[in-house]
């Protein structure tokens, strides 16, 4: 399948890249990185696990949202230009395709697994004792668990769930003999394959691991779920439901906001089938039977004839047996500022300067040592935290229980809107309401987003306010995987700005301006366009201009025509955006001096920075928000403006080293696609940030720039460390 000519055609003439297209784009660098040979295969495995639960989202959500359009007769034109029925033929169209690079990718690792002692067999290459072994384990665990679900004339269709694995059996009377093309007595049902069973059998040799997909397993046994009817046809496929839903506005109870949630969870059950992975030839009465039934075409069915469902790969990948096999980042350095000696007290480092600490590269330790040391501190009054997504077994948790055990006031505004992480939210809400903390669940239809820490303490005849504002959430477990900033200060004006956002968000406040936050719903995108149209007057005037900004995902149709202008004033603009990026770069009279570049390799991209030049008085913002309509719409988000000197120049480091990488970057081209970075060969050395970051020194910190025209910063004495310090130990 490819796009058609004349759908491409207004694709390409429009001055915005659709969303869901370039998301598809970002996938795609994904499995790039599965496919790099310089990587380790069990390394690409893990990728391409990534790109599969990540296109399972992409259809759960995205695909679904569109389909509320298609279903419900509303009417939506994408950025592409395209209306909702001939966009879906496209972004369809384009989703089969890379459906059918990451079948190519791992056919390619599939033949060099043996490479690592490990391979996938069928029933036929095992042994006759491995036979034996694989008939039992269905018979005694798989075979009570299966429950065969028939559809015909005296049955309701069964409800199916959505990414398990469902064999489609077509059977007949045996005492009806059936013509050709007469389906009258034949009979569809289905048989789902338990999701907390393993995916594969595991089998150990002398010199291999042999793993064999439980359903052939299925296959071969299911006969024993039919006695006395034939067998016309078995089909394994996957199916993705509709997952999109918003909540309705209510002024009832707390209780009925909680069970709204709960019962949409409930409804992601039913949504509407979107996508269909399926095994090729399959029984085409069976196709044209579920088309029917799901009212769905050709475009919603997948084919793969080798695995379906890669997120099943991860069992392989964290097979203990391999952990050797999987690269091991380097153990994190002290951020600048953080002192060696391991027990420095956290309340006094803060009181010596703000901290910026830079994840995965910085410990996460620091934010929760500040956290378990403020519930056993009998000197802290109160302790007020954002929540957006926890770790499972969550350190942050057992924090604030423990400070509500303490006496303390623990006030958590726990989203429990959080994609996918509902349930588990509301678990762990519930938990700490229990404990006695004060729990906000969310602020109506707003997502709060925001990512903010505030301990309140005693000392002597004052209280001091100490606080954390970050990009990322507070889930010590992905601060290992996912590149954030995070600001450690009791800098006054930090404080009683979070004070006030607070009680903005918690109750019935409404603040004067504040002075080092810029805040969403409220005024987020008036502020970046103010600040974007500075640069833009600066550069008309021939004062030095200059804009870069590191994001996720930049889709804002306003704040992206503000770029345009800013670009057509002569602004040069530096746009790293690893995900979504709807801002066409390099078109003539648009957009000639805006690049954009995606990083994607080793660690999640997701810190946020906003830098504007200012006429050499640098602007820079950390913080929660992505450039949205949902992020300055739809969500409670907070950016920080960065004041100490030396932490400012750290994040003109971070973004230099950004636009430095030739390792892990993918450059945007006018068309919409990536190109990857390579290295000139005796021109320059390679550059990966994932790796550079662990080696920051303070004297390359205070020597980045972005701009040729701004001034470095002028020298100070270091303080903390000057070259790469040991790991700080938990």
């Amino acid at each position: 399948m490819k796009i058609n000519e004349k759908l491409a055609n207004v694709i390409g003439q429009s001055n915005y890249i659709s969303r869901d297209l370039s998301w598809l784009k970002f996938n795609a660098r994904v499995l790039d990185q599965a496919r790099n040979p310089e990587r380790r295969l069990l390394d690409r495995l893990k990728f391409l696990a990534i790109t599969a639960s990540n296109l399972d989202e992409f259809f759960t959500i995205r695909i679904g949202s569109l389909y509320n359009y298609l279903d419900y007769g509303k009417e939506r034109i994408d950025y592409s230009g395209l209306r909702e029925i001939p966009f879906r033929k496209a972004l369809m169209t384009a989703a089969q395709q890379f459906s059918k690079e990451q079948l190519a990718v791992f056919g390619e690792l599939k033949a060099s697994f043996q490479e690592i002692d490990f391979r996938f067999v069928g029933l036929d290459e095992l042994t006759e004792e491995e036979q034996e072994k694989a008939v039992d384990y269905f018979d005694r665990t798989i075979y009570p668990m299966l429950t065969p679900m028939v559809y015909d004339y005296t049955h309701t269709f069964p409800v199916l769930l959505a990414k398990v694995l469902i064999f489609c059996v077509v059977t007949q009377d045996p005492n009806r003999p059936v013509k050709a093309g007469d389906d009258e007595h034949q009979r569809l049902s289905f048989v789902q394959i338990p999701a907390n069973l393993p995916r594969f059998m595991q089998f150990e040799r002398k010199d291999e691991t042999c793993f064999l997909p439980i359903e052939e397993i299925v296959r071969q046994e299911i006969k024993k779920l039919y006695r006395n009817v034939d067998i016309v046809a078995v089909n394994l496929l996957r199916i993705t439901r509709n997952g999109d839903f918003t909540l309705e506005e209510s002024d009832d109870l707390e209780t009925d906001f909680i069970d709204e949630i709960k019962q949409k969870i409930k409804n992601r059950r039913l949504g509407r089938v979107v996508r269909v992975e399926i095994e090729p030839d399959a029984s085409e009465w069976m196709v044209n039977l579920l088309k029917k039934k799901w009212e769905i075409d050709d475009y919603n069915l997948f084919e793969n004839h080798l695995l379906i469902d890669y997120t099943s790969l991860w069992q392989i990948v964290r097979n203990p047996e391999f952990r050797d096999e999987l690269t091991t980042p380097p153990a994190p350095v002290p951020a600048l500022g953080i002192h060696r000696e391991k027990n420095t007290d956290i309340f006094e480092m803060m009181k010596e300067r703000d901290i910026l600490l830079h994840h995965p590269y910085n410990n996460f330790e620091p934010v929760i040592s500040l956290l378990e040391r403020a519930a056993e501190d009998p000197h802290v009054l109160a302790i007020k935290l954002t929540i957006y997504r926890l770790a499972k077994r969550s350190r942050v948790t057992e924090a604030l229980l423990k400070a509500a055990e303490n006496g303390k006031h623990v006030s958590v505004l726990f989203e429990v809107k959080a994609r996918f992480d509902e349930e588990n939210n509301i678990r762990e809400a519930q938990r700490l309401q229990k404990a006695g903390c004060f729990v906000i669940y969310g602020i109506s239809s707003f997502k709060t987003h925001t990512k903010l820490l505030l301990v309140v303490r005693s000392e002597g005849q004052k209280v001091v306010r100490y606080a954390h504002l970050s990009s990322g959430n507070y889930n010590e477990e992905t601060s290992k995987l996912y590149t954030d900033i995070g600001l450690l200060t009791t800098d006054e004006v930090y404080t009683h700005d979070i004070s006030e956002f607070f009680n903005v968000i918690t109750g019935h406040s409404r603040p004067n301006d504040y002075e080092y936050l810029i805040t969403a719903p409220r005024d987020m995108r008036k502020q970046l366009i103010k600040l974007i149209q500075n640069e833009a007057e600066n550069a008309r005037q021939g004062i030095p201009s200059g804009i870069c900004i590191k994001i996720n995902s930049l889709e804002d149709q306003a704040v992206i025509d503000e770029l345009y202008k800013a670009s057509q004033a002569g602004v040069p603009i530096r746009l790293i955006v690893r995900g979504i990026c709807c801002l066409r770069p390099h078109r003539p009279g648009l957009s000639d001096n805006i690049t954009v570049r995606s990083i994607v390799g080793d660690f999640l991209e997701h810190t946020r920075l906003f830098y504007f030049h200012n006429n050499n008085e640098p602007k820079i913002y950390g913080g929660s928000a992505d450039v949205m309509v949902r992020s300055f719409d739809r969500r409670i988000e907070s950016l920080f403006l960065l004041v100490d000197k030396r932490v400012k120049q750290q994040a003109i480091q971070i973004l230099d080293y950004n636009l430095r990488d030739n390792i892990n970057a993918y450059e945007l081209q006018e068309d919409g696609s990536y190109t990857k970075c390579c290295v000139e060969e005796g021109i320059e050395e390679p550059f990966n940030i994932h790796k550079k970051f662990f080696e920051v020194t303070q004297k390359e910190v205070m020597q980045a720039r972005l701009f040729v025209d701004e001034k470095p910063m002028e020298s100070e004495p270091p303080e903390g460390q000057s070259e790469p310090a040991e790991e700080i130990h938990e």
